[in-house]
């Protein structure tokens, strides 16, 4: 039985795919020194781990990463492939970092900005399988407007009292989805979005709710739960186990 984290690209889109990650972040509620991008994770920052997930995958073409000014961690990053890495200012929020990028790749000759996608991932969701990326890609051949990695609810959802921590009512969660990423879109859309969303003084939480408020509905596509996004401790301790047991699991 072939690993999960082995790429399989029978389907071979028409355009290029960059990857795209906003690591402007400082991550306040992991309570570090350091951005936890920047945190040790079984031996190499956790930024690393990400990296290397997306630039093996063979779909990528490259990858822009949008970095504070000041950054003082980025030099020491190991990179082992020789796919092109662009570096982009970052922004005050997420949807400033990576409109930031999307220019940057824009602007650049390597990109065809009518054709080419990008997919957009979180720094610091290092566990990332390589059969998510393909399945991503691959089933979201069938929708324009793109589509994310998300996962069914499963337990039962409430909703709050406004004013106090009471139940409101119970939610349905037959129809709802924890958003995960990568999210993958054309990237001349994916701008356009953004670029509205801002002006308008919205609330951007992730690449899809811009896309939703330009019209679009982008697939939802069901990944991997160990895909975590490390924002306390806990995770961090979780994603090691997590890729410690990958790395048994593809060495059998």
């Amino acid at each position: 039985m072939p690993s999960s984290n082995r790429s399989s690209t029978k389907y071979q889109p028409q355009h290029q795919i960059w990857a795209i990650l906003p690591a402007a972040g400082i991550g306040k509620r992991m309570q570090s020194a350091i951005p936890k991008q920047y945190l040790d994770l079984n031996g190499r920052p956790v930024l690393a781990h990400t990296i290397d997930a997306l630039l093996k995958n063979p779909y990528i073409s490259g990858l822009v990463i949008a970095l504070q000014d000041d950054d003082a961690y980025w030099d020491d990053i190991a990179i082992y492939s020789d796919k092109p890495v662009l570096r982009a200012p970052g922004g005050a929020e997420r949807a400033d970092s990576v409109l930031s990028a999307l220019d940057t790749l824009l602007a650049s000759e390597r990109f065809d900005a009518e054709h080419d996608w990008v997919m957009v991932h979180d720094a610091v969701r290092p566990c990332l399988r390589q059969s998510d990326i393909d399945k991503l890609v691959q089933v979201v051949a069938e929708n324009p407007a793109g589509g994310l990695l998300a996962l069914p609810v499963r337990d039962t959802m409430k909703r709050q009292n406004p004013s106090v921590a009471t139940v409101s009512t119970t939610v349905d969660r037959d129809l709802l989805w924890h958003a995960l990423t990568p999210q993958y879109f054309p990237a001349k859309l994916l701008k356009n979005a953004l670029a509205s969303a801002l002006a308008k003084q919205l609330a951007v939480t992730d690449e899809s709710s811009a896309m939703e408020m330009a019209g679009y509905c982008p697939m939802l596509v069901s990944g991997y739960e160990d895909n975590i996004k490390i924002t306390r401790p806990d995770d961090l301790r979780l994603a090691g186990l997590y890729l410690q047991a990958r790395e048994t699991e593809e060495s059998q």
